[in-house]
């Protein structure tokens, strides 16, 4: 692996960019920014509907046995949400990001229905096949926008907000799934309210997102002439334009040769699958602790709850206190959390278990995002960003197909502890080869 020399614009590169299209900036461009905040929301909810209900309806509604089998609608959906983020990366960077989130959610429109009539199985999976295109498609390119938008002064901030809104929006769908679901029954009222959101995102990205794809060819530009103006072009080009890159360079830059880059990607990848675990099995872990499915409901919706909300402060903290402390400490702190899980017992220690495991994500999750756009160029950021999400949601698969297995073989108990143990341990290996991202640091 490559070591880090991270070539970023110095603090007084010029400020008053020459074109008028592009004026970057949180408050030039609020209106479209809570757009986006809007329209991620909406991305959000339409997975949150799942995160109580599903793995129930795999036991109760399909008659399935095997851990490993009701863990495959989460297998099926982070394949495919994997290499649609980095589709969805890569075709930001070639042909704008508006047509990108539009597509998205045309692919998800049949999601809730899908599962509503869902005679087998199988139409399970494929409603997830589905709605793995839909989030990587949908919230890749809200984040890209987000951060052409900022500029690079408020990164940690913008993705804070974002992240905030998207899993603000999955707990409080998991909450109420969970009612309508305790209310009423397995199926259908717990995705009515998918329709609603696929509709509204999809109308909302038609008529009142705009593309931003100018922003990201602007502060390249100030970039290319702030290298020239500070003689930094001998250095190396971490920050290289599109032009001299490939995407093979791309993707090994983000995957391995650069350290820093790496050392995000194994955390992303790690912290989602133990996401995968907390969504296919802890509802599973909760029903056999003698939990109904409003109190399963409540504990599936605490943690992305706290995870969500704590991003408001922990993204724009990034901002001050730099990017690789947070990363580390919110790894091992997740670790921790789920670690404790077996060791306690009853809704109220379970709680605190999922509001630890919460904040330990909402130090990482908007943080992760941070360093990559610190670190890639402009240029080619969306393409860096598909490659890290490529990675990160990759944990999904490996996460339900760790867990399923461990917990077949071994009980559910092993599959937590042993995911909680790697969970620690990448916090370890950032802290071990990742650089400090954070311009001014």
């Amino acid at each position: 692996m490559k070591k880090d020399n991270i070539t970023l614009p110095p603090s007084d590169a010029p400020s008053s960019p020459p074109s008028k299209v592009a004026q970057p900036g949180l408050r030039a461009n609020w209106r479209q920014f809570t757009l986006l905040i809007i329209v991620n929301a909406f991305v959000g909810g339409m997975v949150g509907l799942e995160r109580s209900i599903v793995p129930l309806l795999g036991q109760h509604a399909f008659g399935l046995a095997s851990t490993t089998a009701v863990l495959s609608f989460i297998l099926s959906f982070g394949i495919v949400k994997a290499l649609a983020n980095l589709f969805a990366g890569r075709l930001s960077d070639r042909i704008g990001r508006k047509g990108v989130l539009i597509s998205g959610w045309l692919i998800g429109l049949p999601v809730p229905l899908l599962i509503i009539f869902a005679p087998s199985w199988g139409w399970i999976i494929v409603a997830n096949l589905l709605l793995g295109i839909n989030q990587g498609l949908c919230w890749s390119t809200t984040v890209i926008m987000k951060i052409d938008l900022v500029g690079p002064a408020r990164r940690g901030l913008a993705m804070g907000l974002n992240e905030a809104a998207g899993y603000g929006a999955v707990s409080l769908s998991t909450i109420v799934a969970g009612y309508l679901a305790a209310t009423y029954t397995l199926r259908p009222q717990p995705f009515l309210p998918g329709i609603a959101f696929a509709l509204a995102g999809l109308l909302l990205s038609l008529t009142l997102v705009r593309e931003s794809h100018d922003y990201a060819r602007q502060e390249a530009t100030l970039l290319a002439q702030a290298t020239r103006h500070t003689d930094m072009g001998a250095q190396q080009t971490t920050n290289s334009s599109a032009d001299q890159l490939s995407f093979k360079d791309i993707f090994l830059l983000t995957s391995w040769k650069n350290q820093t880059l790496f050392g995000v990607s194994q955390a992303g990848l790690v912290n989602n699958m133990n996401d995968g675990l907390a969504w296919g099995l802890f509802p599973l872990f909760f029903a056999a602790g003698g939990l109904d499915i409003t109190h399963i409901g409540l504990l599936a919706g605490i943690y992305p709850g706290v995870w969500g909300i704590a991003q408001l402060v922990t993204g724009a903290l990034s901002d001050r206190l730099g990017r690789k402390g947070m990363i580390v400490g919110g790894m091992m702190l997740q670790g921790i959390a789920i670690g404790l899980l077996p060791l306690v017992h009853g809704f109220g220690w379970w709680s605190v278990t999922m509001v630890l495991l919460g904040l330990g994500t909402a130090l990482v999750y908007p943080t992760l995002l941070a360093a990559i756009s610190d670190v890639a160029h402009p240029q080619w950021r969306a393409s860096s960003v598909g490659v890290y999400r490529l990675w990160r949601d990759n944990g999904y698969v490996i996460g339900a197909l760790l867990a399923g297995i461990l917990a077949d073989l071994l009980g559910v108990t092993w599959a937590i502890g042993v995911i909680g143990g790697v969970t620690f341990l990448s916090g370890v290996l950032a802290q071990v080869v990742m650089s400090e991202t954070l311009p001014h640091r």
